[in-house]
């Protein structure tokens, strides 16, 4: 371990927890003008303990903190709090063509802000962003880890902003802003979306999800709002990455951004017969159930009253800390 590492750690051991705000208690505190422990995010994820059996808590004070950041597989029960959800940005500027060392292209993959594979993640008051632009995919974080939650936190991006990577990784987002154009939030985890605002520029997809076959539920967005600044009719709800996706947008609040036909199925005939697309209770003007794709679906009220937290998350609460 490195001396500072190891003076930290030490400190934390004999110390306790750093007392930041009234009435708030955190581990670790990264500041850029020094008045924490850490400058750098990076540098507090590496001071977590691995496989630590209590949440480890860390402050992140205003800034724009540019780091291409990792918590790894290890790193569990991590929080992350932002001082202010609007000045406390985490951001990175890679894209998929962008090459990297070797001359390579960096891909889709390779060109998260934000890399996060630890179980049992929380972040609070942040902004999660891709700065490169619209230069074609690029994202702001990848989630690979279960049971992750997001609370009042922004995701700024264009293409491809939100990467819900995780194969069987249950994932959760409340009071969010996410916004981007192309399959802008993509992958195969499942994920709730509670009072979310999803944000479409310029035009073109809000989800691409990527479901297994072997997954009950995909993406279940509850109480969000569709809006943006893209022209009327310009935004479906969804096209399937993969033959077996599945959304559903439940009393949702639906801008004139959304095209009357709502679903797309993404060049494939045989994806009409697969991917599940649903609906229930939405208002406002993108909500035109009569001239939706024929293969898309109304739920009744007894099929709408099977999506619950505990049914979609497979019995994890993401509401209790």
């Amino acid at each position: 371990m490195k001396p500072l590492l190891a003076f930290l750690a030490l400190s934390w051991l004999l110390l306790g927890p750093v007392r930041a705000q009234p009435g708030a208690r955190y581990d670790f505190v990264v500041a850029q003008d020094g008045s924490g422990q850490f400058r750098t995010v990076q540098e507090a994820f590496n001071a977590v303990p691995d496989f630590r059996k209590k949440v480890t808590t860390i402050l992140v004070k205003k800034g724009v903190y540019k780091e291409k950041l990792i918590l790894a597989g290890s790193k569990n029960l991590v929080k992350l709090v932002g001082e202010d959800r609007d000045q406390t940005i985490l951001t990175y500027d890679d894209y998929n063509q962008k090459k990297n060392i070797f001359g390579e292209e960096k891909g889709t993959s390779g060109s998260a802000s934000c890399y996060l594979y630890g179980g049992d993640f929380t972040a609070e008051n942040l902004t999660f962003q891709n700065s490169s632009g619209p230069v074609g995919q690029a994202v702001a974080v990848w989630v690979a880890g279960d049971r992750a939650r997001f609370r009042n936190c922004r995701f700024l991006g264009f293409q491809d902003t939100l990467y819900t990577y995780g194969y069987g990784s249950r994932q959760y987002y409340q009071d969010c802003y996410i916004e981007g154009t192309v399959d802008f939030i993509f992958g195969s985890s499942t994920a709730w979306f509670e009072r979310c605002t999803l944000f479409g520029k310029k035009g073109g997809y809000f989800t691409a999800a990527s479901t297994p076959d072997s997954t009950r539920y995909g993406y279940v967005f509850s109480n969000c709002r569709l809006a943006g600044d893209a022209p009327a009719g310009s935004f479906l709800l969804g096209r399937p990455w993969r033959p077996h996706a599945q959304t559903v947008f439940l009393r949702c609040e639906l801008g004139p951004q959304i095209a009357a036909a709502g679903w797309d199925h993404w060049g494939n005939e045989a994806n009409k017969q697969t991917a599940y697309y649903a609906e229930y209770q939405n208002r406002g003007p993108g909500y035109q159930p009569r001239q939706r794709v024929p293969w898309s679906r109304q739920l009744t009220d007894q099929e709408a009253a099977q999506y619950t937290l505990k049914n979609v998350l497979r019995g994890w609460d993401p509401t209790q800390d």
